[in-house]
């Protein structure tokens, strides 16, 4: 087998095992947060603070991966991120305390943002177009399959054994993806490698860290939308001001001149209102189950396990079904039918038969596969050489983005619901009624249907280069 073909199918592989650890540990958290609040003698909100800590850390930091690669070389820097995820892993899962535990997410998180977009840019950079729809599959499974198993793992570990554990688990996956990097992952770095944008650094962590920060705070019941709105808008301010910069300075943190692809400005701006609407439904879901059904977190958690099914299911169709059809069809098409499975969601009730239950969750599953598979390949399809770097460094920034937003949108739909509900006052005890998650539901469809307008603009023809070469 000819070294760029094995690279092909090796380094997504080895990218995709350390996304997965990635992934896992940001939604595995949630479902132990009453055990570590119990450890750390405090309340569940304030362990949460570790959470925030490890977003902002990543929204700080994405920005900078790819020159951090470009100058460094991209196994020494891949390899490095995945020794510090290690070491912070340990002293999460040995944290006595909840600045401890803050810290070392902290550092954690350090470790995920160098991770996340400098793996993307070796499998981009070392995978011919031909095997590129195989090697994009591979590498976004466990950001699609993690949101929902992560529940699941998580109620598993800490019901039959401790909270500790979710953290030490990463120790062993990390040595052997560690070893297979310094095997196989060559160490490539740029030719001349631009100075550091260091205005555009500040402006643009500045924004992401009040954006990200703001999301958060609207995902709380216990914080004010106007607080929340407050750093929403001030991260917009500093970004628009960022964007003008990066749009005027000779070397950029991030080269917004990828935007200039249509087919990676198609999947990535305007995808991304779909992917918040899609990675709503995993931080509704469980609450529904929870709240509106009064299921056990455990019984929650499995229940999502059919979304899990169906979503590793189509991971072996995707390549053929969109080489049958194309980018564009299949882009409007699932993205139409994602749409209405969301939609789906609120028509359930506490009565709802298991049968139409899982199948539900089963459909959702399946489409939401599809669909992330098929924009994140259709992002690489017409980026040139000299620009993958940039690309992946602002994909993965989008990627974090729309992920606070997804679950801020959720969060900020049911308040919204709750608040109608009450008349125009949110109830003391914070209660949200199944009623209050159906609107959420049929918003989230909404935000995740409104970007097909922008792929029915796309030529017919967009991506045969990967779904036919």
């Amino acid at each position: 087998m000819r070294g760029r073909e094995r690279n092909s199918i090796v380094l997504p592989g080895i990218v995709a095992a350390t996304y997965f650890m990635e992934n896992l540990d940001t939604t595995i958290i949630a479902t132990a947060l009453p055990q570590m609040a119990r450890s750390f003698h405090v309340g569940p909100n304030e362990v949460s603070l570790g959470m925030t800590a490890y977003m902002l850390t990543l929204a700080v930091l994405i920005p900078i991966s790819g020159w951090i690669a470009d100058r460094y070389g991209a196994r020494t820097v891949f390899g490095g991120a995945v020794v510090i995820f290690t070491i912070a892993s340990v002293l999460c899962g040995s944290a006595d305390s909840v600045l401890f535990f803050t810290a070392a997410r902290v550092l954690q998180g350090a470790g995920g943002a160098m991770m996340v977009p400098v793996g993307r840019m070796i499998v981009a950079r070392n995978t011919d177009q031909t095997h590129m729809m195989r090697a994009i599959s591979t590498i976004t499974w466990p950001a699609i399959i993690a949101p929902v198993l992560g529940p699941t793992v998580g109620g598993l570990i800490t019901t039959y054994a401790s909270w500790h554990w979710i953290f030490f688990l990463n120790v062993p996956f990390s040595i052997a993806a560690f070893a297979a990097i310094v095997i196989f992952v060559p160490n490539e770095s740029a030719r001349d490698p631009k100075r550091l944008d260091v205005p555009g650094l500040v402006m643009t962590s500045t924004s992401l860290v009040s954006l990200v920060f703001g999301m958060e705070l609207a995902s709380r019941t216990d914080v004010s939308l106007f607080l929340a709105g407050g750093f929403i808008s001030s991260g917009i301010a500093v970004g628009l001001f960022a964007i003008r910069h990066l749009r005027e300075t000779p070397h950029p943190i991030l080269n917004l001149s990828v935007f200039g692809v249509r087919t990676y400005t198609a999947s990535v701006w305007w995808g991304g209102f779909a992917r918040a609407g899609i990675e709503a439904v995993p931080y509704l879901c469980p609450l529904l189950f929870q709240i509106g059904f009064g299921l056990s977190a455990f019984h929650s958690g499995l229940l999502l396990l059919v979304s899990a099914i169906g979503n590793l299911g189509m991971k072996a169709l995707t390549t053929p079904i969109v080489r049958r059809f194309g980018f564009r069809a299949v882009a409007i098409a699932n993205g139409t039918a994602v749409a209405l499975t969301i939609l789906a969601f609120a028509s359930l009730a506490p009565s709802t038969g298991g049968p139409a239950l899982f199948l539900v969750l089963f459909l959702y599953g399946v489409t939401r596969s599809l669909q992330l598979s098929t924009m994140t390949a259709l992002s690489y399809a017409d980026v040139r050489e000299e620009l993958k770097s940039s690309a992946s460094t602002v994909w993965s920034t989008m990627q974090q983005m729309t992920t606070a937003l997804g679950i801020a949108f959720g969060a900020v739909c049911l308040r919204f619901a709750s608040v109608l509900r009450a008349g125009g006052h949110l109830a003391a005890d914070h209660r949200f009624t199944v009623p209050d998650f159906r609107w959420a539901f049929v918003f989230t469809a909404l935000l995740t249907l409104a970007p097909t307008i922008a792929y029915w603009r796309l030529p017919a023809e967009a991506g045969d280069n990967l779904a036919h070469g």
